[in-house]
């Protein structure tokens, strides 16, 4: 499965490059790519883990803009950047867990309470803020700045570094700890999982709370990449991240899936992004496209478990 996703990222490149060698021949799309992919490829990332046990989670482009908001209110009030950093990160990660406690505790589908979490969180952040942004140009904010969103080496963002870092971080707790095997346990056979002792449980719980650090995170890298946060934040990255992990070979039958995997698959759908545009073809083509990717690579999915079962 991981050839076939490099595979796809090396045609679909060449296939552009064809079609727009003007643009793909560029240096500048590439750094096009590395500061907006990774405002959704952080978020595709940890949803991995989620996909894995099982479960999906819908409500983390409004927990992005919660925790965010959370940042606007405390660094407003008190000028404490550091303070209103860390609220943020912890209204994320609580706002995740809350998603898995409601999941664990009352036994109703993912795809459900986090449809309804998804309304809430927006709601309590549209009312919060009354529908109101707010700049983040106070110089204060420079040092911050440019360490979530700074250009490094030859230009690129530092959002694409930090998506790195994500990916190696989770990769290593995913393959080399406990924890990391009874994710994989819980989403390939709940039932044997708990048999041999894996408190399947708390395992979504983690998971749905290191999503909740991640849109987090997310949501201030995207406020400070244009230096605004705007109320609507997370709005039309949903669509991106889901089809970033379904790309990348994560099973969507759970217990089968990799980081690195969402990571190539986060870069294809920028490149589709990218690539629609610049071939000249109607922007509003992406939709059926991003459709396309993730019909095709459900059924293949689909066809691979039931062949690998026979």
């Amino acid at each position: 499965m991981q050839f076939g996703i490099w595979g796809v990222g090396i045609a679909m490149w060449l296939i552009f490059v064809f079609t727009a060698s003007e643009a793909f021949t560029s240096k500048d799309i590439y750094l096009a790519f590395a500061s907006s992919t990774p405002l959704f490829a952080l978020m595709a990332i940890p949803l991995t883990l989620i996909v894995i046990t099982g479960e999906i989670d819908l409500s983390f482009p409004s927990i992005m803009a919660l925790a965010t908001a959370t940042f606007v209110k405390l660094y407003s009030g008190t000028g404490n950047i550091w303070l209103a950093l860390a609220a943020a990160m912890l209204v994320g990660t609580l706002a995740g867990y809350f998603n898995g406690w409601l999941v664990t505790f009352f036994m109703i589908p993912s795809l459900v309470i986090t449809i309804g979490t998804g309304f809430l969180f927006r709601g309590i952040e549209l009312a919060w803020m009354n529908g109101s942004g707010f700049g983040l140009t106070d110089e204060k904010l420079l040092p911050v700045s440019k360490i979530l969103v700074g250009r490094s080496f030859f230009g690129i963002a530092n959002q694409f570094w930090w998506t790195i870092a994500a990916t190696l971080v989770l990769w290593f707790i995913l393959n080399r700890t406990k924890f990391g095997a009874h994710v994989f346990l819980t989403g390939d056979n709940k039932v044997s999982a708990q048999l041999m002792g894996v408190d399947v449980g708390q395992v979504k719980r983690r998971s749905f709370a290191i999503m909740g650090f991640f849109a987090a995170f997310a949501g201030l890298v995207a406020s400070f990449e244009v230096n605004y946060f705007w109320p609507t934040l997370g709005d039309g990255l949903l669509m991106n991240s889901i089809a970033s992990v379904f790309l990348g070979g994560t099973s969507v039958f759970g217990g089968i899936g990799t980081v690195t995997g969402t990571f190539v698959g986060s870069f294809i759908i920028g490149a589709i992004n990218a690539g629609i545009v610049a071939s000249g073809i109607n922007a509003f083509y992406t939709q059926v496209f991003f459709g396309l990717v993730i019909i095709i690579s459900v059924i293949m999915q689909a066809v691979i478990s039931k062949r690998i079962k026979r």
